[in-house]
Order: structure tokens, then C-alpha cells, then sequence
């Protein structure tokens, strides 16, 4: 299916506005909507999902018309919320179309943290009352005509409607991709943090290629995986997971290993982590400006000092790498300190073609992981 047949369906419905967050099934689709545009869409990159339902509610408050919200089932969880307590029929009653990447399909290979929220994600649209249908590369026009069909007697009735979108669906396209000017290419960077732990140490890393290339290069600096907590899903929930580990471990040094896509996704937890003050806890960004593991589009923050927002949020040490050598030396100055810490650290936007994924499950990394630190 061309992205641009489903495109014009939408703003058959009196859509002018497009919200969401990126996912890679829907990448066709980001990038068309992105980077060509041609009909002069407005179109929202927020920080997560919910924050996305939220600007869908307001753009339809302050225009009469309901917006379109992109995102992967996987964030359904984040909009669950403004969905069932702002749009909800018994509450503000506004429409609103959903599009909505499947992964985790039934039948259809996909990574763990897919799994179960691939099974269940058509259910999640019955249990918040919004009808639902699912559309693939196989999608007749006329199919595709009745679907929008549906979808336009819902949201002229105040509903929400949800088009759940298959992998393969949208013909690949070529086209402007996202970039940034940084240098500092993000696996070397991984390469220099792990050469700096000492073997006591937890490694806590995020969602994405930030976990992949943790784990192979793990294999090479470290002789393993039994030290890293590869945080596989749940975008943004790295630092809390290593909060609680730093908490439970006072004698061993906690590095998370985070993204700015999945920082910005929760930023809330940067002032909890400041005020619980860990000192043995060092917080590291990986900045590439984008969302890179869902296709590279670029973040709804790019350009923003992270750093910055850290240390008003109360980290006592923060510091800002563009380079191996001031990570490097911010590095070392964090590891001798006994003080939360925190480095942001400028990466290009590049990984290797060939960058290969965990080999053991997560349930298998859990228990390596507890078994090394436990014992």
C-alpha cells in the first residue's frame, strides 16, 4: 500500500492535524509525513503517547476537528489514561483516530517485549470501547474505503476509532532521513564506558540499539553479560530500574546507560532521582537527536540541553562529552567521585548494519544478572 492512499483517507475525515511518536512499522509513514508533506499536514512529535492523546484533545478543543494519533501498540500503555479519563464518552467526549503500529502480531516473529503486548493489543481497544480494525499490504481499496467509512461514523459520533497497521504494510520508500553533526559515534562511546566499570559494577541500559550494542560489546570488554540488565521494553524506564538497584546496592556503582528519545519519554524521573540522591548511581545519555531503534526520526526536543535540564532538576554533577576524550576524563572524574553524577554525551546518528541482538532471553538475562549480583 502506497502511505500516500492512507494519507489521503485521513484527511478525508477533515484531519489536518497529525500526533504521535514514532514506531517502525508506521516508518513509511513518519517519513512521508515528516520530511515531504506535501499537503502541509501539521504534524507533533510530543515525548509519549499520552502527551500525544493530550495535544490530540486540545487541537480538537481549540478547532472542532479531531486529530490522528500515530504511535506502536507498545505505547498504548502510556495512552491508556487521557484515553479513558479525557476522550472517553462518559468524560470530555472527543474524537479521536488512532494509527497504530503492531508488533508482537500472533504468528509473527518478533522481539520479547512484543510478545504479550502483540497479543493482547486488539483487546486494549475493546476493553477502552474504541472500535478497531487492522489493515496489511493486502488491504483492497474498497476494504480500505469501508474501514474509513466506519472510522468516519465514529468520530462524527464523538468516538474513538483505531486503524491497528501490520508489518509490510506500506511500500518502502526513499526519501530525506534525519541527521545530526555530531562525531562521536554512539558504540565507541559504549566501548569507553564499559571499559571503565569495574567487574562489582551494575550496568543498566535502555530500550533499543543502546541494549545491542551493550550486549555485544559486553561480550568483548567484559568476557559477558552477567553484569548488564538489558531493559529490552517499558522506553524511558531505565533510570528507575537502576534507581532501585543503586538503592538496594549501596556498595557497587549503578550506570545507566540511557537515550534521549527514552529520557524525554519520562522525564519526570530526573528530579526523583535527584532528590533520592543516590551516590553511587551515574547517569549517562546517549544524544543522538532522534529516535533511532523506530526509524531515526527526529525527537519533539532536538537541540535540547539535557545536561542543562539535569542539573536544574538537581543532579550534583553533570557534565557534557562531544568527544571520546572529554568522556573519557568525565568518566574518570564520575567514577572517583561518591556523589550522583551525570553525563550527556553528543552521539552521531549511525549503527551498524550488522549489529546483531541478545541471544538469551530476558527472563535468562534477569536471572544472570541476579545470580552475578547477588551472590
Amino acid at each position: 500500500m502506497k502511505v500516500e492512499t492512507i494519507i489521503n483517507k485521513i484527511q478525508s475525515l477533515g484531519i489536518n492535524s497529525i500526533v504521535g511518536v514514532p514506531d517502525s512499522t508506521l516508518k513509511e509513514f513518519c517519513d512521508y509525513i515528516n520530511y515531504e508533506n506535501p499537503n502541509g499536514l501539521k504534524h507533533y512529535v510530543p515525548a509519549n503517547e499520552g502527551a500525544a492523546v493530550g495535544l490530540a484533545a486540545g487541537i480538537y478543543l481549540g478547532s472542532g476537528k479531531p486529530a490522528c494519533v500515530y504511535m506502536q501498540n507498545s505505547g498504548i500503555g502510556n495512552a491508556v489514561n487521557p484515553i479513558a479519563s479525557l476522550l472517553n464518552e462518559k468524560v470530555y467526549d472527543i474524537p479521536a483516530l488512532f494509527l497504530v503500529g503492531w508488533r508482537g502480531e500472533p504468528g509473527v516473529h518478533d522481539e520479547p517485549q512484543h510478545k504479550f503486548q502483540g497479543t493482547i493489543t486488539r483487546e486494549l481497544f475493546d476493553v477502552l470501547h474504541i472500535k478497531n480494525q487492522v489493515i496489511n499490504g493486502n488491504t483492497s481499496e474498497d476494504e480500505l474505503s469501508e474501514i474509513f467509512r466506519k472510522a468516519e461514523e465514529a468520530l462524527k459520533n464523538n468516538e474513538q476509532f483505531a486503524i491497528i497497521v501490520k508489518k509490510g504494510t506500506f511500500e518502502k520508500r526513499k526519501g530525506e532521513s534525519h541527521k545530526n553533526s555530531y562525531e562521536l559515534v554512539r558504540e565507541d562511546a559504549i566501548k569507553e564506558i564499559l571499559s571503565q566499570v569495574d567487574k562489582d559494577d551494575m550496568i543498566i541500559s535502555t530500550t533499543g540499539k543502546i541494549s545491542r550494542e551493550v550486549y555485544e560489546q559486553s561480550d568483548i570488554i567484559l568476557g559477558g553479560h552477567e553484569q548488564n540488565f538489558l531493559t529490552v521494553g517499558s522506553m524511558g524506564h531505565a533510570s528507575m530500574i537502576a534507581l532501585g538497584l543503586a538503592k538496594e546496592n549501596k556498595n557497587k556503582k549503578a550506570y545507566c546507560i540511557d537515550g534521549d528519545g527514552a529520557v524525554l519519554m519520562h522525564m519526570g524521573a530526573l528530579p526523583f532521582i535527584a532528590h533520592e540522591n543516590p551516590n553511587n548511581f551515574i547517569h549517562i545519555v546517549l544524544n543522538n537527536d532522534a529516535h533511532e531503534s523506530v526509524g531515526g526520526m527526529p525527537t519533539g526536543a532536538v537541540g535540547v540541553d539535557i545536561a542543562d535540564i539535569a542539573k536544574s532538576a538537581g543532579y550534583k554533577n553533570v557534565f557534557k562529552a562531544y568527544s571520546l576524550e572529554e568522556l573519557k576524563n568525565a568518566l574518570k572524574i564520575t567514577k572517583s567521585l561518591k556523589e550522583l553524577s551525570f553525563i550527556e554525551v553528543k552521539v552521531s546518528l549511525q549503527s551498524r548494519a550488522d549489529l546483531g541482538r541478545p541471544k538469551e532471553s530476558a527472563r535468562e538475562n534477569k536471572e544472570n544478572f541476579m545470580g552475578y549480583h547477588l551472590r
